[in-house]
């Protein structure tokens, strides 16, 4: 049994190595740039500063509205 085991893979194995040295892989780039948008929301920020200055500008002049 262990003999034609090893005899299986006696054939196979050549067989299977040609096999594979017929194949290959060809890598290649994009006609493109790789694109990363980075688009980030900063209005939170905005708004808390100008909700600052608006009270700021309120208590400094209470008589605006």
């Amino acid at each position: 049994m262990i003999k034609t085991q090893l005899i299986r893979f006696s054939v196979l194995a050549p067989i299977a190595a040609a096999m594979l040295a017929c194949t290959s892989v060809k890598l290649e780039g994009g006609d493109k740039p790789i694109e990363v948008n980075l688009n980030v929301n900063v209005s939170g920020e905005v708004r808390v500063k100008l909700e600052r200055e608006i009270e700021d500008a309120i208590a400094d002049n209470p008589d605006i509205f």
